[in-house]
């Protein structure tokens, strides 16, 4: 391969140097729902981290906190355990979902208005245009010798990236410790070397990827652009140029003469200003390209050039693939956002979504889990009593402490004992546990059979505690071994 002085490739070469894009700022109605997206979704993502939400006293009062040391995510009034790793597994599910409807719907209307990378890089293409000025000036002072003032501005704006960057790391730190508590330990350098460290790769990460990376990351970082193609349909809506309309292009003088001598000429002026405000450098009027991120920003650029010369706006605008065969046969253009397709995708969300709000609502405040003991699996006293041992985990999910009773249920009625070490506490000859709040608690646990009690290998057995104040109670089941021939032998006794 031969690569020219200029960087990029010669010859038969497979690669070629990626060109600077200089997007130019535009105006109107999707720039502004842009602008309306960038600062709800950032707001949100910086100031998240200190809104407070009581929990009480012996929990954490930050609204949205993943507590990894305790275990624990929070949203709100949500607290999420290690056990309830499921409500991740459906939340993902549902965002997978959410995402093939949006693509259903609106092709990749996720890349062009709510992907991260997106909105970070729009808000540094904002910082670009303040220190150097729009698309003609940032490119004459980028060829331009350096000099004080070159050196100033693009100080400046690196300066400023390097602020929102730090800022992005900073605060997806927040959400996993006490943000106010941690910013007072940052400032004062007595936060943890491994908070310094997440921050500085975030930083760094969020600057490369945002002010220098921009269009690179959708093209050829991002999977979501070739797994959509395979998605979506004749029916999505999808940022089109309507070339029945814009084809043959010439300029306005040309199309003026061109009609009066009675020869067809099209609304596209070949302005070029669809492809000098796409983000990624695409030329629309070329057809879909997995570089488009549906942003709508060249139907911005497009319609405010159509009300310059005095043309209809909608040369570029969302429409669909059937549309577009429908104007070449001279058929009315449809829309059909309810199909099968968008139906199928919100009754999954919603049934998934469903059943998770109906298990939050209904789930315990308690739990049980119990390990039964690997070597042995059972101990056959002195006495022709059988034993068994078990790890039991008791697990209180509320706020304050309690006390649970533990019973087995599932062997022959009264023939059973069970003891928990270290519990000194005894009601009605079950131990009583108490349970630190919004904790968990192991202990040994150990089940007897009494002697002469005809048992088979194994028997399937029912764990309960019993809050004792409330009586609100939870369960597991295990299993109690035996000697393969204790039931035959007790049963032929005399």
């Amino acid at each position: 391969m031969r690569v020219e002085q200029d960087g990029s490739a010669g010859g038969d070469g497979l690669y070629s140097a990626a060109k600077k894009n200089y997007p130019a700022a535009v105006s109107g109605r999707l720039r502004t729902i842009k602008w309306a997206v960038l600062m709800i979704t950032l707001g949100i993502y910086y100031l998240l981290p200190f809104i407070r939400w009581d929990r009480g006293p012996n929990s954490p009062d930050q609204a949205v906190l993943i507590d990894m040391t305790g275990r624990r995510a929070y949203f709100f009034f949500i607290e999420i355990w290690p056990q309830e790793v499921y409500y991740l597994t459906g939340l993902l599910v549902i965002a997978a979902i959410t995402l093939f409807l949006m693509n259903a719907v609106a092709g990749r209307v996720w890349c062009g208005y709510l992907c991260p990378q997106t909105v970070w890089t729009d808000l540094f293409f904002a910082v670009e245009r303040l220190f150097e000025g729009d698309r003609r000036d940032r490119i004459q002072l980028d060829k331009a010798p350096w000099s004080a003032n070159k050196i100033a501005r693009k100080g400046a704006k690196h300066a400023t990236w390097l602020l929102i960057a730090w800022w992005t790391g900073g605060a997806w730190v927040l959400y996993f410790g006490d943000a106010p508590t941690m910013v007072r330990d940052l400032i004062t350098g007595n936060a943890s070397f491994a908070i310094y460290m997440w921050i500085g790769i975030l930083t760094f990460t969020t600057y490369a990827l945002a002010g220098f990376m921009r269009e690179q990351v959708c093209v050829y970082m991002c999977p979501w652009p070739r797994i959509q193609a395979a998605l979506t349909d004749e029916w999505a809506l999808n940022v089109t140029y309507r070339s029945d309309r814009g084809e043959q292009r010439m300029s306005t003088k040309a199309a003026a003469k061109a009609r009066e001598a009675g020869q067809p000429a099209g609304d596209c002026i070949d302005c070029y200003a669809c492809v000098n405000a796409c983000p990624t450098g695409v030329d629309i009027r070329e057809g879909m390209q997995l570089g488009c991120i549906q942003c709508g920003l060249c139907i911005d650029a497009c319609d405010t050039m159509m009300e310059r010369v005095g043309r209809e706006p909608g040369l570029i605008g969302y429409d669909t693939d059937m549309n577009i065969e429908r104007r070449k046969a001279g058929k009315q253009p449809i829309y059909r956002i309810v199909r099968a397709r968008t139906v199928l995708y919100t009754v999954l969300i919603l049934g998934i979504g469903g059943v998770m709000l109906y298990t939050l609502m209904h789930r315990t405040l308690q739990d049980i889990s119990v390990l039964h003991d690997r070597n042995p699996l059972y101990v056959e006293l002195s006495t022709g009593g059988i034993r068994n041992g078990y790890t039991v985990r008791f697990i209180n999910k509320r706020s304050e402490e309690r006390s649970f009773s533990l019973d087995v249920n599932g062997l022959p009625q009264g023939s059973a004992t069970i003891e928990a070490q270290g519990i000194e506490t005894v009601v009605s000859g079950l131990p009583v546990v108490t349970v630190a709040p919004d904790d968990t608690r192991e202990l040994r646990v150990v089940v007897t059979v009494a002697p002469g009690v005809a048992l088979p290998p194994s028997t399937d057995i029912i764990f309960r505690i019993v809050d004792m104040k409330t009586g609100e109670s939870a369960r597991t089941g295990d299993f109690f071994k035996a000697d393969d021939d204790h039931g035959e032998a007790e049963e032929h006794k005399p």
